[in-house]
């Protein structure tokens, strides 16, 4: 089983060539066009998209890649393959980390740069699994992945030191969950990972320690959480990801894999008007422009008319593909790649919306009024210029009208916000840029905010 992605239209291997190993998206792909026609996927089973999210070094990848590996989504030989590659390195540990970390930079480096997507099975659901970065200088990467799951994954190393740095203020664990349910995502399965680690020793007490910590973070952010599941891992010997384990007897809740089975199936807004942001968009030899995304409302089908904003831009469907298999029809939640007609990689781009020509299509918005949670670094006011992350990175500038919010009665002055407000603002976008108001399609118009690097306030778009 291969990773989805571009790579899913066609089932034929691509070739990867790297202009330059440090960077993630310095990526060519070649495509060979593939022989007879695709299957047609079937709809039996719910499917669902999580991401996998938590500090640097937590075991995201290692724990998703053995995951997929026990779910048969990936060959014995090609796992020992990677092993004899990682121990070549002196990374043997890596070798479950190298199902998703694909890129030289990432193996070479030990850590995920960019966001990779997989698929896995199990009798209740179809899964498409999204590992996102946990380093800070890849977050836009890890908001680019998280707004595109029903669910996620938290995975928290569980070991002495690295637990207390993910917690802290300045620890990625905090960001991330607060992230995921500013983007959408209100369902989570926590991992208490690294219970093996010679610190921990599968300890109970060391798991309720953590649960009890973390916990009181989650209610904070928001989450309901006695609906979330702690689950006390070892992502790399395996230890109650599919079967329970023998080193923790004391455990009497579900396996991982039970517990995602658990996951409430997301409402999927199939009777609004079609809206799929881009995640990318690719030029395939003999195939022509294949945009790709995630459809959040509506449906798309072949022989559609479509336009992308803010480009706008219309063409036709030609064929839908996901996981390698041609749909007659994309729902909400679907991860697709598209091929258009008469359409130029050059003239729709990623963080363009798509939408159906005959059904109130997209439209860049000069301007929208947001609505800002607290947390902010400091005073925002007029001129306050930050990177806002809506589909895509976009600088964007607060305009004077700006109103701090009494939240006990939705109103409020005038005047500045400061840390602990929450406000509305009025935002600007120097470039052309598709947001939609909440009531309309709630799931783009949530946005993050960040400053010099800093994840700041979280918002949804208001009008």
């Amino acid at each position: 089983m291969r990773a989805a992605g571009p790579r899913d239209f066609f089932s034929a291997p691509p070739t990867f060539f790297f202009a330059d190993a440090r960077s993630a998206t310095q990526l060519f792909i070649v495509f060979s066009v593939p022989q007879g026609k695709p299957r047609i996927m079937g709809k039996e089973k719910v499917h669902m998209n999580l991401v996998v999210v938590g500090h640097v070094d937590a075991g995201k990848s290692t724990a998703t890649g053995h995951l997929i590996y026990k779910c048969g989504g990936i060959d014995k030989r090609t796992i020992e393959k990677f092993e004899k590659e990682a121990a070549e390195i002196g990374k043997s540990s890596f070798k479950y980390a190298w199902v998703l970390d694909k890129l030289k930079a990432e193996r070479e480096r030990g850590i995920t740069i960019d966001i990779a997507l997989w698929k896995f099975e199990s009798p209740k659901s179809v899964f498409t699994i999204i590992d996102a970065p946990g380093h800070r200088d890849f977050i836009k990467n890890m908001i680019t992945g998280t707004s595109q799951a029903d669910a996620a994954v938290l995975v928290i190393a569980s070991s002495q030191g690295e637990f207390e740095a993910g917690i802290s203020k300045d620890g990625q664990t905090r960001e991330h969950a607060l992230l995921a349910f500013t983007l959408g995502v209100k369902q989570m399965v926590v991992c208490c990972n690294k219970m093996d680690d010679k610190s921990v020793n599968f300890a109970q007490e060391r798991y309720d320690e953590i649960v009890k910590e973390v916990s009181a973070y989650l209610k904070k952010v928001g989450y309901n959480v006695e609906k979330v599941r702690f689950i006390p891992i070892s992502g790399w010997q395996g230890d109650n990801m599919i079967d329970k384990s023998e080193n923790m007897p004391w455990y009497k809740g579900p396996t991982l894999l039970e517990a995602l089975d658990m996951l409430e199936p997301p409402v999927r807004p199939s009777d609004k008007p079609l809206r799929l942001p881009l995640q990318d968009v690719y030029k395939i030899g003999g195939i022509g422009t294949v945009p790709v995304g995630r459809v959040e409302t509506g449906t798309m089908k072949p022989g559609d008319v479509v336009t992308f904003a803010p480009a706008n831009v219309t063409t036709e469907v030609k064929s839908i593909e996901m996981h390698h298999e041609q749909l007659v029809e994309a729902t909400p939640g679907d991860n697709v790649g598209f091929n258009v007609k008469n359409v130029s990689v050059k003239d729709i781009r990623r963080g363009n919306v798509c939408g159906n020509s005959k059904n109130d299509p997209p439209k860049e918005a000069a301007d929208f009024g947001a609505g800002d949670h607290p947390e902010p670094p400091g005073q925002i006011g007029n001129g306050y210029a930050p990177v806002l992350d809506c589909h895509l990175p976009h600088r964007v500038q607060s305009s004077p009208d700006r109103v701090k919010i009494d939240r006990r009665s939705s109103q409020g002055p005038e005047t500045p916000s400061q840390v602990g407000d929450a406000a509305m603002v009025r935002m600007v976008p120097p470039k052309p840029m598709c947001v939609e108001v909440f009531n309309d399609y709630a799931p783009l118009s949530r946005f993050a905010v960040r400053d010099m690097h800093e994840r700041s306030p979280s918002a949804s778009s208001r009008w």
